[in-house]
């Protein structure tokens, strides 16, 4: 049995380890700088500025989500749970509260046939990432 429930502080570093496991699993185009860029700035800058909710099982978080608004802004699982159902309980719980809408990195094929098998179609793009990296970013909507 799983739950959903809001995170807070105490929840951060479970948050990185999510993170960076998810990460170099499914981010092979990151370099090792830019993950340890991204790294550093997951708990003073971007955690912080979204509501974080995360899938509890027997008392582990396994995947987690961040939301601002209507917008999803993060969406991670743990390496070791991928293909469980974890990022599709998260999905429903962030469109249950009104988000609508994702960026995705074009070069995370999995996570843009993921979100399509969601709802979500592509209304956009941008050549770079948030940061100003050479990631192009596909913005995505219900």
């Amino acid at each position: 049995m799983y739950r959903i429930r809001q995170c807070d502080i105490n929840d951060y570093p479970a948050l990185v380890g999510i993170w960076e496991r998810s990460v170099r699993a499914s981010h092979d185009f990151l370099g090792e700088d830019d993950i340890c860029e991204i790294r550093a700035a997951l708990i003073p800058s971007y955690f912080p500025n979204v509501a974080l909710y995360g899938f509890v099982e027997n008392g582990v978080i396994a995947g987690f989500i961040g939301l601002s608004g209507n917008m999803i802004e993060m969406l991670f699982v743990d390496d070791h749970s991928r293909g469980k159902g974890v990022g599709s309980a998260l999905i429903n719980h962030a469109i249950s509260l009104g988000a609508d809408s994702v960026d995705v990195n074009e070069q995370n094929p999995l996570a843009l046939d993921f979100y399509k098998s969601k709802g979500f179609r592509s209304v956009g793009r941008d050549e770079l990432d948030s940061a100003g990296r050479p990631f192009p970013i596909l913005h995505l909507a219900l």
